[in-house]
């Protein structure tokens, strides 16, 4: 029984017995604390996304899932999508050849949201206040990290971010915060649009983008090209060699047979229960049947790390002119021998 509420009683709950699985789902400042306490207690994690913010961080919850043998991994919906699953199968079929170049990004108007006082209104606007950088980058990075292999026989290299000014938030609370409001004392840092560009071990290209402070329609881009033709969403379509005329696009419907045996299966039941479209209900179906079946997960807190290492280092990277900043290596060389991800080969 739990009869005083603080910040620190989730040391309480993870400490219980009756506790196999921890799901993280907090303001990002408290990631890492609790996926740790999670851990050193004999309990597996799934952190949502962006994993950890700081390199310290990532360097802390992949030793610490070393030394106690427990998964951290990182709950990214978006690598779970219906058109992510389907490319990912694609790609290994070698439907669009030798993979060269990749783009993701998270556009997304969230200027209401961060200024609500509710919810993420919250605490989210705060991060906007600490750091200049591609602050929230997996939504777009994972699937493309996924589709490349990332970690799985290439690493993340080096990246060069730069941001544009900021001014999205400070016109927002002009046109709708009344004077006296205690936010007006905020000072806001983060560029309305960020963009870094990442090199992998193998010369690969990705492109990340980061904007949530002005207007614009969401749209995570979602673009991988390869030697045989490219793939981008918003919308979905695709563009083979030898097998699209007059410059036009495709559709990836005439592709419907790499769609992927989790939603064959299960994706009736997904679109009822929505959730992003049904990848959130995906997502967590996978989980809990790797869980069950002792099956190692799609990604773990290698993953984990490299993908959450984009914000601080693009951060690093903006401050110092955009200058290059190397990744670390949190697998010790084993990207190299590393087996693809069971997400892009299961049957």
């Amino acid at each position: 029984k739990i009869d005083v509420v603080s910040d620190h009683h989730f040391e309480a709950l993870v400490a219980r017995n009756d506790i196999d699985l921890v799901i993280v789902a907090t303001p990002w400042s408290w990631h890492a604390e609790m996926a740790l306490a999670a851990m050193k207690h004999g309990k597996d994690v799934a952190i949502e996304v962006p994993g950890v913010t700081t390199i310290e961080d990532c360097w802390k919850i992949v030793r610490t899932s070393e030394e106690t043998r427990k998964h951290c991994i990182m709950l990214e919906n978006c690598c779970y999508g219906y058109n992510e699953t389907l490319i990912l199968r694609m790609i290994h079929a070698g439907e669009l050849g030798e993979i060269l170049y990749g783009e993701g990004a998270y556009l997304h108007d969230l200027r209401s949201e961060l200024f609500s006082d509710a919810g993420e209104g919250l605490w989210r606007r705060t991060e906007h206040t600490l750091r200049d950088g591609n602050i929230y980058p997996t939504h777009g990075l994972g699937p493309v990290a996924n589709y490349m292999g990332i970690q799985r026989g290439d690493s993340f290299g080096h990246i060069v971010s730069m941001s544009s000014p900021q001014r999205g938030l400070d016109l927002y609370r002009n046109e709708h915060l009344k004077q006296g409001d205690p936010r007006w004392n905020e000072r806001y840092v983060t560029g309305d649009m960020n963009t870094s560009l990442i090199k992998t071990a193998k010369g690969l290209t990705i492109t990340v983008k980061h904007a949530v402070s002005i207007p614009q329609v969401y749209d995570r881009i979602n673009l991988i090209a390869g030697t045989k033709g490219l793939f981008q969403d918003y919308p979905p379509r695709i563009y083979l060699d030898g097998a699209n005329k007059n410059d036009a696009w495709g559709s990836i419907d005439a592709w419907s047979k790499y769609q992927h045996p989790l939603w064959k299966r299960e994706g009736e039941i997904a679109a009822k229960i929505g959730g992003h479209g049904g990848m959130d209900y995906i997502m967590l179906y996978r989980l809990l049947q790797c869980y069950r079946e002792g099956l190692a997960p799609d990604s773990d807190v290698y993953d984990a790390a490299a993908w959450s290492s984009v914000a601080p280092l693009s951060v690093e990277s903006v401050a110092h002119g955009s200058a290059p900043v190397e990744f670390p290596d949190f697998t010790g060389g084993k990207w190299r021998e590393r087996k693809i991800s069971a997400i892009a080969t299961q049957a």
